[in-house]
């Protein structure tokens, strides 16, 4: 039996120097409905990767015809360990976004660490990015959904914590892979609370404290001067590549990841890429403080109301 802890942040998690985890939150999953909830419909799909097993669930308004929406890729946070795409936390937040910004939304699962380690997370994101604009090229890959309704001229990233982490990097590589195409298809992403993080404070603003990259990347050894995490300060850096027109980057001011955010857009502005970005703060709120209560809470509605907005 286990018994040696080799990191814990509980309730979310614990992990066991065995190699063995405890999720106890990311136990529960939310089933899909074609009963529409808030006026949205939605289904799992089985995203074609060999020896992956990848999957997604697709959102859609109710009462689309014949139209074309734009489409809305999301992955999901969870520090690359907890949570998956079929979480109640992520059925309620999606439904409220389709709705009020009338999209389609895809969202992606991915194997999490530790026993997927990373760069996998970032790989299986990538394979699945790679399945959705196979519809794009062909018009008739399996998912009819995206067939029939998805906008490739209106494609937009939305992520939240680590997952803002992963489209960071995917919108950077679809710049040179180009994705079947001459021209990138990701028109704006959404950054919220994303989670970069170095060795060496950003600032002498930034609030320190250990972070769980080191469960995620065991080769790591708990540094988290890898380039994957370590975004910001790096010299290393170079944010001129990123692959698309625009950038919403939103950050709560009592996150750890504040200073992150904030000065992630600054870098941005600064590295030459020839797009435009938009800061949102939210005073005094926590770290992906609009997942838990994004119909109620005045503060989560706003970023709703704002994501909606940013893709209309």
């Amino acid at each position: 039996m286990d018994s040696e802890i080799a990191f814990d942040r509980s309730p979310s998690y614990r992990v066991y120097k065995s190699g063995h985890i405890e999720r106890p939150t990311s136990l529960v999953f939310s089933p899909p409905s074609l009963t529409p909830q808030n006026g949205i419909v939605s289904k799992d799909v089985v995203v074609y990767s060999p020896d992956k097993n990848l999957s997604a669930r697709v959102y859609l308004p109710e009462k689309v015809i014949d139209e074309k929406l734009p489409m809305l890729i999301y992955f999901h946070s969870g520090g690359f360990i907890i949570e998956t795409a079929f979480s109640p936390t992520f059925q309620d937040f999606l439904t409220s976004v389709v709705a009020a910004a009338n999209s389609l939304a895809i969202s992606v699962d991915y194997r999490r660490a530790p026993k997927f380690p990373i760069p996998i997370p970032y790989e299986d994101s990538w394979d699945s990015l790679k399945w959705v604009f196979t519809h794009h090229i062909t018009g008739s890959s399996p998912e009819t959904w995206i067939n029939k309704h998805g906008d490739f001229n209106k494609v937009f990233f939305a992520e939240d914590s680590a997952s803002g982490n992963i489209a960071h990097h995917l919108t950077t590589r679809d710049k040179t892979k180009r994705l079947y195409c001459d021209n990138s298809l990701i028109s704006r992403m959404i950054l919220i609370h994303p989670y970069f993080w170095g060795e060496t404070p950003i600032d002498e603003f930034e609030v320190r404290d250990v972070i769980s990259w080191g469960s995620a990347s065991p080769n790591s050894k708990d540094k988290v001067d890898d380039p994957l995490i370590d975004v910001v300060v790096s010299e290393d850096s170079d944010l001129s590549g990123l692959g698309c027109g625009k950038v919403l980057v939103m950050v709560a001011g009592d996150d750890l990841l504040v200073r992150q955010g904030l000065c992630y857009a600054t870098k941005l502005k600064k590295s030459g890429w020839d797009g435009e970005v938009e800061v949102m703060e939210t005073k005094d709120e926590s770290h992906v403080f609009h997942l838990k209560d994004p119909k109620s809470n005045v503060n989560a509605r706003q970023v709703v109301m704002k994501l909606a907005e940013f893709i209309n």
